[in-house]
C-alpha cells in the first residue's frame, strides 16, 4: 500500500500491475524526490497518444506489451503537452489520455490545474 496521496488527498489507489507501472514499478504512481519527471498522472493510453509520445522523442511502445488500452503512470509534462497539443494534431482529443483521479499523485497538481485533469477523468471523484 502506498502512503503518497491522490488529487483528493485521499490515500493513492493502485493504478496497474499489469503492465506494472509506476516510477518505482511497484504499481502506484508514487512521486518520490528521484523522480524529477513526476510520473503521477495515472492514464491509459490510446494509440494515438503513444504516436504523439513518440514524436515527441519518447516511444514507450519499447515497454513490452504497451499499447493502446494499458494503464501507465505517465509524466505530468508529457499529458499536459498532450493536452496542450489536441487541437493542433489531427488525432485531436484522442492523444489526450483518460485519467484515474483516484490513482493520480496529488504531486501533479503543481503543473496541472484539477479542473482540466476532471475533463479527461474516468473517476470524477
Amino acid at each position: 500500500m502506498s502512503k503518497s496521496l491522490n488529487v483528493f488527498k485521499q490515500p493513492l489507489f493502485l493504478h496497474s500491475t499489469s503492465p506494472m507501472t509506476g516510477f518505482l514499478r511497484n504499481g502506484y504512481c508514487e512521486v518520490p524526490a528521484s523522480d524529477f519527471g513526476n510520473h503521477g498522472i495515472a492514464a491509459e493510453v490510446t494509440e494515438e497518444f503513444l504516436d504523439f509520445s513518440a514524436r515527441q522523442g519518447n516511444d514507450l511502445r519499447s515497454i513490452g506489451g504497451m499499447k493502446g488500452g494499458c494503464k501507465w503512470c505517465l509524466c505530468a509534462s508529457r499529458w499536459l503537452e498532450a493536452f496542450d497539443a489536441r487541437g493542433r494534431e489531427k488525432d485531436g482529443e484522442k492523444i489526450v489520455p483518460k485519467i484515474f483521479l483516484n490513482a493520480t499523485n496529488e504531486k501533479v497538481l503543481n503543473k496541472i490545474n484539477l479542473e482540466d485533469l476532471k475533463k479527461y477523468a474516468v473517476d470524477k471523484e
